[in-house]
C-alpha cells in the first residue's frame, strides 16, 4: 500500500509495543530493532489492513519465532554461557513492566520453547486473549491454553519467592561494591545466598569463566580476587539496566568492560549475571564524569 503520513503515524504508535515483544522474545535489542524494521517493510507492502495492531503483532511474533529457530543453532556454537543483551531503562519508559525485562527473567524465558515463550508473553505480559493468541501463532486456542499453563508453571517454579524493590536492589548493590573494594570476604559472603550462581558471558571475545560458578564462598572469593587484580584506570558506576540497578565496570581495552547485574531473594543475592562480550555492551553510553560510583 502507499505509505501515507497517517499510515506511518499508525505504525510509529505501535513501535514501542513491537519492540517490547521482540526484545523479550529474542533477548537482543539489535535483533529486536531489525524485526521492527522488517515489520515496517511488510506493513508498507500490505493492502487494506483493517486492524494494524493485530497485523503488526502477528508479523513481529512470527518473525521472532522464525529467528529463534536459527538462534538455537547459533547458541550451540556460542562460546560459554549466553546472556541477553542489556538494555538501559533509566529515563526511558519501557511499558512499566520492568520485572518482565530483568536479565534473570529473560534467561528464564530461554528455558521455554519458542512457542511457549510467545504464548506466555502475549498472555501474561501483553494481556492478549486466547483467541487472538491462537491467530497470532497459528495454533488452536485449546493448544495455546495448554502452552500458557505449562509455561506459567515453569516460570513460577523458578522465579524468586520475594521480589526486591529497586531501592532494596540499589542498597544491596552498594553494600556489594563496598565489600569488594575493602576486600571484606566474610561481609561479602554474608550478602550471598548459599546456593548463589554466577553466570558470565564473554562470547569468546572477553576472558571470563566458561561455566557458571556455584556457592557463596566460591563466588565471594572470585569477586575479592578480581578486585585485587583490577588496578589502574578502572571505574565503576551504577546504571539502571533492564529495570534494575546494575554495576558497570569500565576498564582499559586490554581488560574489557563488565556489566554486573543480580537478582535478590529473601534479602540475599542469589543470581549474578556478568556480561563481558563487547558486542552486547555497545549500548552503554560513555561515562559523563569519569568518576567511580554513583
Amino acid at each position: 500500500m502507499l505509505m501515507t503520513n497517517e499510515n506511518e503515524s499508525t505504525f510509529e504508535s505501535y513501535r514501542p509495543l513491537m519492540f517490547a515483544i521482540a526484545y523479550r522474545m529474542l533477548g537482543s535489542a539489535m535483533d529486536a530493532e531489525d524485526i521492527v524494521q522488517e515489520a515496517f517493510l511488510r506493513y508498507r507492502g500490505a493492502h487494506n489492513i483493517e486492524m494494524p495492531k493485530a497485523f503488526l503483532t502477528t508479523v513481529v511474533t512470527r518473525l521472532c519465532l522464525d529467528q529463534l529457530k536459527s538462534a538455537r543453532v547459533q547458541r550451540e556454537s556460542y562460546i560459554g554461557p549466553w546472556l541477553p543483551e542489556p538494555l538501559i531503562t533509566s529515563n526511558t519508559p519501557f511499558d512499566n513492566q520492568y520485572e518482565s525485562i530483568s536479565l534473570a527473567f529473560l534467561v528464564l524465558l530461554e528455558s521455554l520453547t519458542p512457542l511457549e515463550r510467545a504464548v506466555f508473553l502475549l498472555r501474561e505480559v501483553f494481556d492478549y486473549d486466547y483467541g487472538d493468541i491462537a491467530h497470532i501463532v497459528d495454533k488452536e486456542e485449546a493448544a495455546c491454553r495448554q502452552l500458557f499453563h505449562r509455561a506459567k508453571a515453569h516460570v513460577a517454579e523458578h522465579r524468586p519467592r520475594f521480589e526486591a524493590s529497586r531501592e532494596e536492589h540499589r542498597q544491596m548493590l552498594e553494600r556489594f561494591m563496598q565489600a569488594c573494594v575493602v576486600g571484606d570476604l566474610d561481609g561479602l559472603t554474608d550478602l550471598l545466598a548459599e546456593d548463589v550462581v554466577m553466570t558470565a558471558d564473554g562470547g569468546g571475545k572477553a576472558s571470563t569463566a566458561t561455566h557458571p560458578l556455584h556457592g557463596a564462598n566460591p563466588v565471594a572469593r572470585f569477586w575479592i580476587g578480581l578486585m585485587k587484580r583490577l588496578t589502574g584506570a578502572v571505574s565503576a558506576e551504577i546504571l539502571e539496566i533492564n529495570g534494575r540497578p546494575a554495576l558497570f565496570i569500565r576498564a582499559p581495552e586490554s581488560v574489557g568492560d563488565s556489566l554486573v547485574s543480580f537478582e535478590m531473594d529473601a534479602g540475599k543475592i542469589r543470581d549474578f549475571q556478568v556480561i563481558r562480550n563487547p558486542d552486547k555492551l555497545h549500548g552503554i553510553p560513555p561515562s559523563e564524569t569519569g568518576d567511580s560510583g554513583d
